[in-house]
């Protein structure tokens, strides 16, 4: 059925980009652009490549940094400044978003990634619910499946149903930002993506689409085109029929926080290349160290260095790149989440994607592997303590991932210096060896001098928090 087109003033806005300007490494590619969508709106977005389409989604969800104006959002009477040009910056209110490289990790299933979107969102999902979403865009067969081994046109349908689906199962009105969701789609699919975002429209939530597609533009109430820079806007035809959706899901507790750290672990125990991608390169130290220290008589020599090659295979674990670098670069896996949790992606990923089960066990291993010409009773006083220093190289992964991440977001991430950023961390490392050498020579001990095993290992962990603050906080400009 024909839709009548209605025009924005008249709409309540759910967001807007005011003045924005917007460069893609030295080429500026939007310029005092201002755009509102409104609920219940279809507006379309057309260029040539490279003219700002993806810009502008982008823009509006919050992951590019902006050289001057601002993105608001408003949910309900509330407006949220999502971002601005002083680098300010909060998350979104829920919504829907496909990314152009559709921004799923190939070691997910199918159903897992659809529950995702959901519980970013705040649906909790039933397997049924699932299971009838995934039936509409014919995926259901293969929800079991992981998403790497999905042909390249049903990943995109899976994309764009993650997309959609935010919305297809909430009450309240919400945005829904597509990049280029036609691109790979047979034309079966393409009417359902028609369908689905009319009917979305008529429950009040408000689409954007970059879009080469003019079929698909036939469907929006408007139309604005991107051409040298400049925004001009003229009315769509709004034409399409209307798909039947799914009920409305349930509201979750769940926080996008809680999601992001429960999808990071769930990659992980799946496909554990973290855990054995860091402990191969320890325990090659821990042999090294071992042949270095064959000949070594503890009774003629200082501890410092037995203490720094125990402590050495846990620090090469703790800021080697993890494995969750490489996830979240996989089709643009990382900025979907960029985009859904906001500003504290960064932190929660620097704590989940951080090797901090390895020190421990690496430690006692080394010691024990490299302490055989110590005596029995030193060993004994080591043994009980050495989790102290042990505990505190969990921060100092912490903070190297934070590095690792930081460097993963600037624009041209392989080219940036990060081992040169990693030197920072010698320094809360050469404390703990510190410390562990007091042990080994005079006990535990539990003075509050700043040479004592537990000030010196305090002192490393603030040394550490410090660059994980540093790393986190920095805007990525």
């Amino acid at each position: 059925m024909r839709v009548p087109c209605r025009h924005n003033m008249s709409l309540s806005p759910l967001a807007q980009v005011k003045g924005i300007e917007v460069h893609r490494g030295l080429s500026k590619v939007l310029e005092g652009v201002s755009v509102n969508l409104g609920a219940g709106e279809v507006v379309s977005v057309m260029g040539d490549n490279g003219s700002g389409k993806t810009t502008l989604i982008e823009a509006f969800a919050g992951i590019l940094p902006l050289r001057s104006g601002e993105v608001i959002w408003h949910e309900g009477d509330e407006s949220i400044l999502v971002r601005d040009s002083d680098g300010r910056r909060n998350p979104p209110p829920p919504m829907g978003l496909t990314l152009q490289r559709g921004g799923i990790c190939g070691d997910e299933t199918v159903s897992e990634r659809l529950a995702v979107s959901l519980s970013v969102a705040g649906i909790s999902s039933r397997e049924e619910q699932l299971l009838e979403l995934l039936g509409h865009w014919g995926i259901r067969h293969r929800s079991k499946d992981r998403v790497a081994h999905l042909s390249g046109g049903l990943r995109r349908r899976l994309s764009i149903l993650c997309g959609l689906a935010p919305a297809a199962l909430s009450q309240t009105p919400r945005v829904i930002l597509l990049d280029e969701p036609s691109e790979g789609l047979d034309d079966s699919a393409k009417q359902t993506l028609k369908g689905w975002i009319r009917a979305l429209s008529s429950m009040n939530h408000g689409i954007l689409v970059a879009t080469h597609d003019k079929e698909l533009s036939s469907c929006a109430d408007r139309i604005l085109t991107i051409e040298d820079k400049i925004l001009s806007e003229t009315p769509g035809e709004s034409y399409g029929e209307t798909s039947e959706l799914p009920g409305i899901g349930q509201s979750s507790e769940q926080s996008t926080i809680a999601s992001l750290i429960r999808w990071s672990m769930r990659m992980e125990l799946r496909n554990p290349i973290e855990t054995v991608g860091r402990a191969t390169p320890a325990i090659v130290a821990i042999l090294l160290s071992y042949a270095l220290m064959m000949d070594y008589d503890l009774q003629s020599h200082d501890s410092r260095l037995l203490a720094a090659l125990v402590l050495a295979p846990a620090f090469i674990a703790a800021i080697s790149s993890p494995a969750l670098v490489s996830r979240l670069s996989e089709s643009d896996c990382g900025r979907w989440w960029d985009a859904v949790a906001g500003p504290m992606a960064r932190p929660a990923f620097s704590i989940s994607g951080a090797s901090i089960l390895l020190p421990i066990p690496v430690t006692y291993l080394s010691w024990f592997v490299l302490s055989g010409s110590v005596d029995d009773q030193v060993s004994s006083e080591v043994m009980a303590w050495l989790w102290i220093p042990a505990l505190a190289m969990m921060d100092l992964a912490i903070a190297s991932t934070a590095l690792h991440l930081l460097v993963s977001d600037l624009s041209r991430s392989s080219a940036a210096p990060a081992p040169l950023l990693l030197v920072v961390m010698v320094w809360p490392f050469l404390e703990l060896t510190d410390a562990l050498s007091s042990i080994i020579d005079n006990g535990m001990t539990w003075g509050l001098s700043i040479h004592e095993p537990l000030v010196t290992c305090i002192v490393a962990s603030l040394i550490s928090a410090l660059v994980w603050l540093s790393a986190v906080m920095i805007p990525d400009y």
